[in-house]
């Protein structure tokens, strides 16, 4: 993420990009595809129907495989010490900030095959009626959650209510 999109005093502490485990079924299909077409031209079908099959093949790369690979290379997420950043996109980008004081939940969820790549999905909540920030195929999720929550620690004032907007002055400990 250039420095550019950075605000005054604000750091990048984490810039991920989506775990390649996004890419496991696509490069699944893609390898069959190029099996099929493989399998087609060394059993000496007429070159007709190894052309058929061959454009097939491409086609089902292009709608299929390489979206997801789009999708994969452009989607960046990223942690400063102010806020939350999720950047995907080519043609029309998309973005989503949730600033750090505004975070009341982080939560994690870790399916099988998730655990198996060491990656898993990072939910963000904060005080807005937007439903949360669901983070997908973050690498070393936990790892990620800890982070985060340091973050929002150093931030944090003492008072029972677990805010610390821009602004509030610092509250005594102990009340």
């Amino acid at each position: 993420m250039a420095d550019t999109h950075l605000t005054d005093g604000e750091d990048v502490v984490l810039e991920l990009r989506t775990h390649a485990k996004a890419l496991f079924w696509p490069i699944v299909l893609l390898v069959v595809l190029v099996a099929a077409v493989a399998v087609t031209a060394a059993l000496g079908a007429p070159a007709i129907a190894v052309g058929v099959v061959g454009v097939v093949a491409f086609l089902l790369a292009c709608v299929v495989v390489l979206p997801r690979w789009v999708r994969w290379l452009t989607t960046r997420y990223v942690v400063t010490t102010k806020r939350v950043l999720v950047r995907s996109g080519v043609v029309t980008r998309i973005g989503r900030d949730i600033p750090l004081y505004r975070i009341n939940d982080i939560a994690s969820e870790r399916g099988l095959l998730d655990r198996m790549f060491g990656c898993g999905t990072l939910v963000v909540s904060d005080a807005s009626e937007k439903p949360g920030l669901v983070l997908h195929d973050v690498p070393d999720v936990e790892d990620v959650q800890v982070r985060l929550h340091e973050l929002l620690f150093a931030h944090d004032d003492g008072s029972d209510d677990g805010e610390f907007p821009p602004g509030e002055p610092r509250r005594p400990r102990g009340r």
